[in-house]
């Protein structure tokens, strides 16, 4: 029997995407692991692979056609034995809809298990794609669902597909996750709970249309289609300004002991690498963080998140838009890990090649335009994190030591605070502790 492939969900907020180029032509033979695509996700490129042995008989949807919705099905394969006719009176199904996408949230919450596997070594090609029947001895379920089972201690077997074929996805393990702990306290008398407020989601205010009159006074122009990266920033930032109610702290660092310390360390590497001031600066702000971990949370509704590590989220410009790849446990690792994993992380960033894992759930946000001469600005919050700090550049100005007049490097920080979660004595507490790092980085090492 023909198997069809639909549109794979690659990552947890992916609800849609654009098939960017089909890799296999008609009639073109595939293996299971070859290459058959590449998918444009809200937040990278990525390539799938065939999870079947056959022929590539039929493409339903051509190269470049934005807004697939995930499970839509794009292409159909023959297995071995089968020809053309096979395809005479098939018609492709629609896998199941999949439930509303859930941001991935570090730590324990449940949503956790789609990105708390990180890792920065992997390979960045999606382990999400054709969908195919089960076969005996092996469970049909997506890479992504596959992890979160796992993660959640659940038994794939257990779990009733709802994709083509009887798949199992990602809607079908986290409805899995949620029964047990229903199950488990299905026994216990129930108690009455008041029933939890709902909030409207917010709606993003739409463009401003302009007049016919002043259309025409407008000089010419080229209309660039938005990639998803920059429809995913438009929407998260827009719902972050109008929800979550920022305020914003500025300290100024000397960074004279910090500069000297990295020149002293790339010294003595030797060229084995080379610290640049953010590696630093994220060091900083994850032992900042285990010294006030009162900021190192995030606001829910039913609760307060305080997270036993820090995971660093740095940004980074690329072509296509901002994006934040994430240096998990930045306070555990060294500062020559910390330098290659940011680096690795940069460079996979700018060629759209982040795994989920790689950029999604991080607790903390460090976004630096020291580099471009930015003396200091105010960052928007990346929901559902509680902090951002914007570093501007260092440079040399008028401080006064000792009651004498002196000069020094100096760098403003300005730390971008959700007031749900961070009191203002907590925000200062913490750039208290990061400017103290900071001017005296030996400590940061100890």
């Amino acid at each position: 029997m023909p198997i069809t492939i639909t549109m794979p969900a690659l990552s947890p907020t992916m609800t849609e995407g654009t098939l960017a180029k089909w890799l296999v032509a008609e009639g073109g033979a595939i293996a299971p692991g070859d290459v058959i695509a590449e998918i444009e996700t809200d937040k990278a490129t990525m390539e799938v692979e065939a999870v079947d042995e056959g022929v590539l008989a039929r493409i339903l949807v051509a190269e470049g056609s934005e807004g697939v919705a995930i499970n839509t099905p794009i292409a159909i394969i023959l297995e071995d034995g089968e020809d053309a006719s096979a395809l005479d009176d098939y018609a492709p199904a629609a896998g199941t809809a999949a439930a509303p996408p859930t941001e991935a949230l570090p730590e324990e919450s449940p949503a956790e298990v789609a990105v708390a596997a990180a890792s920065t070594t992997g390979e960045a090609t999606a382990m999400a794609t054709a969908e195919a029947p089960a076969r005996a001895g092996r469970v049909a379920a997506s890479p992504l669902a596959k992890r979160m089972a796992a993660q959640a201690g659940l038994d794939l077997a257990s779990i009733v597909g709802s994709g083509p074929n009887g798949r199992i996805v990602k809607a079908d393990v986290e409805a899995a996750i949620q029964a047990a702990p229903v199950a488990a306290a299905a026994a216990a008398p129930p108690t009455p709970t008041a029933a939890p407020a709902t909030a409207a989601a917010p709606v993003p205010a739409p463009a401003v249309p302009i007049s016919a009159e002043a259309a025409a006074l407008e000089p010419p122009f080229e209309l660039e289609p938005h990639s998803g990266i920059r429809k995913t920033i438009a929407r998260r930032l827009t719902e972050a300004k109008q929800t979550v109610p920022h305020f914003y702290m500025t300290v100024d660092c000397e960074l004279d002991a910090l500069l000297a310390l990295r020149a002293e360390l790339n010294q003595r590497a030797n060229g084995a690498f080379k610290l640049s001031v953010n590696d630093l600066l994220v060091k900083a702000v994850a032992v900042a963080l285990a010294k006030v971990p009162t900021a190192n949370v995030s606001y829910a509704e039913d609760g307060l998140k305080r997270y036993r590590r820090a995971d660093v989220s740095v940004a980074v410009a690329t072509d296509r838009g901002l994006i934040t790849p994430i240096v998990r446990d930045a306070g555990g690792k060294g500062l020559e890990a910390i330098s290659a994993e940011t680096r690795a992380l940069a460079e996979k960033a700018r060629d759209g090649k982040l795994m989920p894992e790689e950029y999604q759930g991080g607790t903390f946000t460090i976004s630096n335009l020291g580099m471009y001469g930015i003396r200091q600005f105010d960052a928007v919050i990346n929901p559902p994190q509680a902090c951002i700090l914007a570093v501007g550049a260092g440079e040399q100005r008028p401080v006064v030591k000792d009651g004498a007049l002196a000069t020094a490097t100096v760098m403003s920080c300005t730390l971008s605070v959700d007031h749900r979660a961070v009191d203002g004595a907590i925000g200062a507490e913490f750039l208290a502790a990061f400017k103290g790092l900071v001017q005296d980085p030996m400590t940061m090492l100890l």
